[in-house]
């Protein structure tokens, strides 16, 4: 509590000095780490230490240093009461072939512990949420690999938990099921009052549906916060036309100052964006320079996942 009696959420999830290694080789080595609710992206390239955070999170590795809690607890200790309140989809897609989809979403949510007429009902209601209600008797070894994806979301909700992982949960989609696949993880995290952790390698799926994100490289956290303080307008504007070598020239005579060391066909113009919409306009304009674009400058996630890993 706050001395005005206002309470503090805790986050999630909280880790410090966190080291993990595999053998000769650290997999893991975060200083200091915190997942609040919401939709948290976990980013990085392969090999990034991604899947390794998330079974530590689950309690399924143990580490060699620091300290990590799940609600408060250290899932090295307390395993099966983290994983009572955890969903997991994991990034493999080796299922058995030769039961139906709602045995085996049936199966999992009398794991964590719901009586077999509760299992059953749940495993029902949770593949028609994600789309797989008239599929539900077919065996998995008949469906495809989007399919699948879905049936492993269905299997990690279906207990109704507080927090879910999905790992790499596009992987193998094509861009139409990735689309889809992207609004079903917003609806759980938004609509169903899920907390989600959403591990990914793909800068775009991260910006376009997460609330904060997690950066790792090497293992080793580099970035993380809220989307929209990571993110944002920046000052200056970014103008693209259709003949940018002579747009600079004109926009340099103008008496406006540019990137340095620009080229492309984008152009960077520095100052207060309020003040430079209409000169950017006019010395474009009049030098019959066609202007197809002209935005305020902004800090994307692909620029800062590029500083941080470099």
């Amino acid at each position: 509590m706050t001395a005005g009696g206002d309470t503090i959420e805790q986050p999630l999830v909280r880790a410090t000095g966190l080291v993990r290694r595999f053998g000769s080789l650290t997999a893991l080595d975060i200083g200091e780490m915190r997942i609040s609710k919401g939709i948290t992206g976990l980013l990085g390239p392969n090999g990034a230490g991604k899947t390794t955070l998330l079974g530590l999170l689950l309690g399924l590795h143990q580490s060699d240093a620091g300290e990590i809690s799940v609600f408060g607890l250290d899932p090295a200790i307390a395993g099966p009461e983290v994983r009572a309140r955890v969903g997991y989809a994991p990034e493999h897609r080796r299922l058995p072939e030769d039961i139906t989809a709602v045995d085996f979403v049936r199966h999992i949510a009398e794991v964590h512990g719901l009586p077999s007429n509760a299992a059953t009902t749940r495993a029902s209601d949770a593949l028609w949420l994600v789309g797989l209600g008239e599929e539900r008797s077919r065996p998995l070894g008949t469906m495809s690999t989007g399919q699948l994806q879905r049936v492993k979301i269905a299997q990690s909700i279906v207990h109704d938990p507080t927090l879910v992982l999905f790992d790499e949960p596009t992987d193998g989609l094509d861009p139409n099921q990735r689309d889809a696949m992207l609004t079903l993880i917003r609806r759980i995290g938004t609509e169903f009052g899920i907390s989600v952790v959403l591990s990914s390698h793909l800068l775009d799926e991260v910006e376009r549906i997460c609330d904060s994100v997690v950066v790792l490289s090497q293992g080793r956290l580099v970035a993380s916060g809220e989307m929209q303080t990571l993110t944002g307008d920046l000052d200056g504007l970014e103008v693209e036309c259709d003949r940018p070598e002579r747009a600079r020239e004109a926009l340099r005579r103008s008496g406006l100052t540019l990137e340095p060391d620009e080229a492309g066909a984008t152009i960077t113009v520095s100052g207060d964006p309020d003040t430079l919409f209409v000169p950017v306009r006019d010395a474009l304009v009049g030098e019959g320079i066609a202007l197809l674009r002209l935005r305020r400058r902004s800090a994307r996630l692909a620029d800062l996942f590029l500083e941080v890993v470099e």
